[in-house]
């Protein structure tokens, strides 16, 4: 009965698209078809990729990083293949906050209204605070945001959630980068970024601060994402054993991975390093 099933499918089949039962057959027999080397080799450059983006790129940006690499590859193939090896991005779903907010009255006005445009370097920073779980306790990361280049330009690795971690990242950041008055410093209202030491710095160096709207998670998007991305693709498959290794899982992900090697759709599917230079050599 199942011989019977099979071969009426084959007529329908055949009828379908006007071809023979024995040209059908004939294709069934017939080696590894002409595409099947392109396939292991563009296969072969889709997993180095993947690799190289520690699980983070989907299609789009494998796609990207091909066609740079000179594969005139079209993007539905790049997907089918990547389904094929089962290369998914990683994807989590979003985590709590973990900071006090600071009052209304204490709190800068949002000057960015979910505008996260920036015409040049050191013209917008955005920042924000997460938690990172260890078996010898939580840790903290503040990190500052260059919204032109999407580069760190700060960061900061406490057991605390003190101001003090925002005023290292702050103070790591400036020392870094050479700012004009009127750069805009954008962030949550955390009370850590209300502090008195903080708001010193931010008038020393003619920063204008700027906040979200209260619990309004989308008014500092760009921190959160950055969060995110981190998280789901190195921070919650390999749970942390000490401080010590988390601390320095962390350090090598913002400097050498995320900021000289993470590919950005933003930035024409540079990393923030590669674009900066870029716009160097334009300006």
């Amino acid at each position: 009965m199942e011989t019977h099933e099979r071969e009426y499918r084959v007529v329908r089949l055949c009828n379908l698209l006007s071809l023979s039962r024995s040209g059908y057959y004939r294709w069934r027999m017939k080696p590894e078809g002409a595409r099947a080397p392109e396939n292991e080799r563009l296969s072969h450059q889709i997993r180095q990729i993947y690799g190289e983006g520690r699980g983070e790129y989907g299609s789009p940006t494998v796609y990207a990083a091909l066609r740079g690499r000179g594969f005139a590859v079209n993007r539905k193939r790049v997907v089918r293949l990547m389904a094929k090896m089962q290369l998914y991005s990683k994807v989590v779903k979003k985590f709590k906050h973990t900071t006090k907010r600071c009052k209304d009255d204490q709190a800068s006005p949002n000057l960015l209204k979910q505008d996260f445009r920036a015409e040049g370097r050191n013209r917008v920073w955005v920042s924000d605070i997460t938690f990172i779980w260890t078996f010898e306790g939580w840790l903290y990361l503040t990190m500052i945001k260059d919204l032109f280049s999407r580069r760190v330009v700060g960061y900061a690795i406490t057991d605390h959630l003190r101001a003090e971690g925002v005023l290292e990242a702050l103070t790591k950041a400036l020392r870094s980068r050479k700012v004009q008055p009127g750069l805009i410093f954008h962030s949550d209202r955390g009370k850590q970024y209300i502090d008195r030491r903080v708001r010193e710095l931010f008038v020393k160096y003619g920063i204008v601060q700027s906040m979200s709207s209260t619990g309004n998670c989308y008014d500092n998007a760009p921190a959160e994402s950055f969060f995110a991305t981190m998280k789901k693709g190195h921070l919650f498959w390999d749970p942390f054993q000490t401080r010590e290794e988390a601390r320095r899982r962390i350090i090598e992900y913002l400097e050498v991975f995320y900021n000289c090697v993470r590919r950005h759709s933003s930035l024409g599917y540079k990393s923030p390093v590669a674009f900066e230079l870029q716009q160097a050599t334009l300006a």
